[in-house]
Formats: structure tokens, C-alpha cells, sequence
């Protein structure tokens, strides 16, 4: 599996975390994040990542920011993009099943790196459920 992450300045310490994860995963990782706590702008780091799930360079992605918020907004703006902003386990794992989530928003600064670390196995881990949800999907992007 091939993994997009992006993250600015707040989210370096989960990312490198996250990508230590992906790696013993055995994924293929596309990091477009800083790797320093230098104020950064997360527009810079986030759309490359929309772009490759959006284009299927990348299977999924994953992007962390301060509120996640952000992040999630931009990610967003790109067709085909599906940004979940999760701060559970459960949130995570129902943005998978329900909404088919494919890209992982991250609030750094409001949730502990075990419990992002678990997300990021549960959004990795959880398929889409289909079924009443995929009519659902199919209405999200604007004609």
C-alpha cells in the first residue's frame, strides 16, 4: 500500500512517528512534510498529498496539523478527497466504514501520539462498508 503524509510544524513528531509505523507496516511512504517546528504554512504540505490520492499515486493519505482542522479543509478542496477529521478511534474507524475516508486528519495538539498512532492502524485497518453508505459517497462531490 502506498501512503501520502503531509504535516506542518505542529504535526512533525507524530509524522515521524506515523512514518515509523508504515514503515514496519511495509507501506510505501510519499512524505511531503516539514520535518522541523519552524512555523510552516500546512497548505504547502497538504495539497501535494490530495493530489496523490486523488490521481491514485497514493492509496491513502495522512496529514496532521495543530487542530487538524486546517488540513482537513484543504485537503477537501480537491475532487475525489474525502478528509476525515478524527480525534477517536471510533470517529477513525466509522470515517472509514460510513464515509470512505481517504485521507486521515490529525489534531496534534488535542490528541496523545499512542492514541494518533492507533488511529492511523484503524483508518489502515478498516474497510468500507458499502451497502446505503455508497449511495451516500456517490452524492458528495458538486455537479
Amino acid at each position: 500500500m502506498k501512503i501520502a503524509i503531509g504535516n506542518d510544524h505542529a504535526g512533525t513528531e507524530y509524522k515521524l512517528a506515523i512514518i515509523g509505523l508504515l514503515k514496519s507496516m511495509d507501506f510505501e511512504i510519499f512524505n511531503y512534510g516539514t520535518d522541523g517546528t519552524d512555523s510552516v504554512d500546512y497548505p504547502d504540505f497538504v495539497h501535494p498529498v490530495a493530489e496523490d490520492v486523488a490521481s491514485e499515486k497514493a492509496d491513502m493519505g495522512i496529514i496532521v496539523c495543530g487542530s487538524g482542522n486546517g488540513a482537513s479543509m484543504t485537503a477537501n478542496k480537491h475532487q475525489k478527497i474525502r478528509a476525515a477529521l478524527c480525534w477517536t478511534k471510533e470517529i477513525t474507524e466509522l470515517a472509514r466504514a460510513h464515509n470512505d475516508a481517504n485521507i486521515l486528519s490529525l489534531p496534534a495538539r488535542y490528541i496523545a501520539l499512542p492514541q494518533a498512532l492507533e488511529m492511523v492502524s484503524t483508518f489502515l485497518n478498516t474497510q468500507f462498508s458499502g451497502g446505503r453508505h455508497e449511495r451516500r459517497i456517490e452524492k458528495i462531490p458538486c455537479k
